[in-house]
């Protein structure tokens, strides 16, 4: 093994703040539109469908511009990261492991993530590559971009068909985070890992050098 890189919503960050901002934004309770997102996540939805169904014909792009534009876009500081983050990820790079974070969001993220100054190699998101997951294009970068065949890297993330199966497709290998609302509810027979946490990833990995 020679990198591992770990996807962002509900592997590395949680969501909580995303959906209570969003709530807020929309004039909601936020346990409202949590049981909305639970339930179309369930139906194999876009997570976005729970924002259409409050509001029926919205331009939820159109309307995530509009909270940039009010001050109102995405935050992001310590209390947001689940806490064996800086942990693992520390772990994986003292045993010589690059570490890369890269999944599906806007490319304020990265800015973002990279004030938090996070024990990793690198830092992309799809709005930044112009692919996004599952798409095979988005699997094909992080093989461009993380050091190794694809064989020698590790995809981590904890949605089966977003994270696990098109990496393997790809030629990667695939942990899935057993986290969040889709990680706890979903199995992936395709991973060649299957951890309650971070730390436990690591340790696994580690163990393998």
């Amino acid at each position: 093994m020679r990198s591992v890189v770990f996807d962002i919503g509900e592997t590395l960050i949680s969501d909580t703040r995303y959906w209570g901002d969003w709530a807020r934004w929309l004039g909601v309770p936020q346990h409202t539109l949590s049981a909305l997102v639970g339930i179309v996540v369930a139906q194999g939805r876009d997570n976005a469908d729970a924002i259409r169904i409050l509001r029926p014909g919205v331009d939820v792009a159109a309307e995530w511009r509009a909270r940039q534009a009010a001050g109102r876009g995405d935050y992001l500081d310590e209390t947001d990261l689940y806490p064996d983050v800086r942990p693992a990820l520390s772990r994986l790079r003292g045993a010589g492991l690059w570490v890369g974070i890269a999944g599906n969001q806007n490319a304020a993220v990265s800015g973002l993530l990279r004030d938090l100054g996070l024990p990793a190699d690198g830092i992309a998101t799809s709005a930044e590559w112009g692919v996004s997951k599952p798409g095979p294009g988005f699997f094909e970068r992080v093989v461009e971009w993380a050091p190794g065949e694809p064989h020698e890297i590790v995809y981590v993330g904890d949605h089966p068909m977003n994270d696990v199966t098109p990496a393997r497709s790809a030629g990667l290998r695939a942990a899935h985070l057993r986290r969040g609302p889709i990680g706890l509810t979903t199995t992936a027979e395709d991973a060649d890992w299957t951890v309650d946490s971070l730390t436990e990833l690591a340790e696994l990995l580690v163990g393998r050098q």
